[in-house]
């Protein structure tokens, strides 16, 4: 008969060891369960003061019954359950540690794309429909909500969106994109109301940076070159500095390491080696590496000779360098001699 009371003693004692343990001795037990390789991806990522705590701690959980494993176990699934509310709710969870990892506009636009259905912004739905629904969609919209929507799109889908609307307004969304900057409360419950007709959804009402020069310029990159002349004739009938704006911002320098091989090489044979040099003083070394796996060794290193050599610069000289080299590359793109990564074109097979 006295088979339950040392029952209750073993269950007391183990419930003593359980209540003993330290958070660090807890996680300890955890990671031995886990297994090595993901132990070891976790241990990857403490500082080394952490890796010796947990260490210890592992070393002195070693001898431990099922039991109290168990305890660690049940502990440790209520406190999952509780913060993230798996199965129930659980996108609050999701998105406190967005927005404490990347912030609120990035982990906005993230959660949009992973749980459109849930997004604030639901303009950014978009991001999974086809160029071609979107250009139905926005097609009988003013030319103002059509800009707002083409800037929010990826540059290359936007390209898309713009060359299946009538050519008559495709001038004029660029426009609108080009002179867009801090659109208002006002401008953003107009699009929501657009919205809530398309989607039947709401959004936030605040000021958001869309548009600008540099959006019109990424997007006309991914336009084919007749729809670009087409499009920049057009614009600098009304306004030839934003025309000029738009096309300096287009092509520059650091999107040549988005180029293929034999279109740099083609280019290299087109320009001066001095102003090659020039050029690559205020380029990245990644671009720079680019280029030189582009022509021969012997070459590389007599341009790495000349640009040591050459010593500090003026900014505005390697500004200017990195300019003639473009305008030598849209030439060439053009002429249909070389092909720039981004650019709008026809598709080869």
């Amino acid at each position: 008969m006295a088979a339950p009371a040392e029952d209750q003693e073993r269950d007391a004692d183990k419930g003593s060891v359980f209540e003993n343990l330290t958070g660090t001795q807890k996680s300890a037990i955890l990671m031995m369960l886990i297994g090595e390789d993901e132990a070891s991806e976790i241990l990857r990522n403490l500082s080394p003061r952490e890796v010796q705590h947990l260490g210890t701690a592992m070393y002195s959980v070693q001898g431990l019954d099922q039991e109290t494993v168990n305890l660690v176990l049940d502990e440790f699934l209520v406190i999952i359950k509780a913060q993230t509310s798996l199965g129930m709710g659980g996108s609050n969870y999701i998105r406190n540690i967005m927005v404490k990892a990347l912030g609120e506009d990035k982990s906005q636009s993230v959660l949009s794309r992973i749980a459109p259905s849930t997004s604030e912004r639901p303009i950014e739905i978009l991001d999974w429909m086809d160029a071609r629904s979107i250009a139905e969609l926005i097609s009988d919209e003013h030319p103002q909500i059509v800009a707002l929507v083409v800037s929010y799109l990826d540059a290359g889908q936007g390209a898309d969106v713009l060359g299946l609307l009538p050519e008559n307004v495709q001038a004029e969304v660029i426009r609108r994109i080009a002179t867009l900057k801090t659109v208002g409360p006002d401008a953003i419950r107009e699009l929501e109301e657009v919205m809530q007709r398309k989607f039947k959804a709401n959004t936030s009402l605040r000021a958001t940076q869309v548009g600008g020069i540099d959006a019109a310029a990424r997007i006309m990159n991914f336009t084919q070159q007749a729809m670009e002349g087409r499009i920049m004739k057009d614009i600098a009938k009304g306004d030839k500095g934003l025309m000029l704006a738009i096309q300096e911002s287009m092509f520059v320098f650091d999107t040549l390491i988005m180029s293929d091989d034999k279109s740099l090489q083609t280019l290299l044979r087109s320009i001066d080696t001095e102003l090659l040099i020039m050029a690559l003083k205020g380029a990245d070394e990644p671009l720079q590496e680019k280029l030189f796996s582009c022509m021969s060794k012997r070459a590389a290193a007599n341009i790495m000779d000349e640009m040591e050599a050459l010593g500090p610069v003026r900014l505005t000289e390697v500004q200017g360098a990195q300019k003639e080299i473009i305008n030598v590359a849209r030439r060439l793109s053009d002429e249909g001699s070389i092909v720039l990564a981004g650019r709008g074109g026809d598709d080869f097979v």
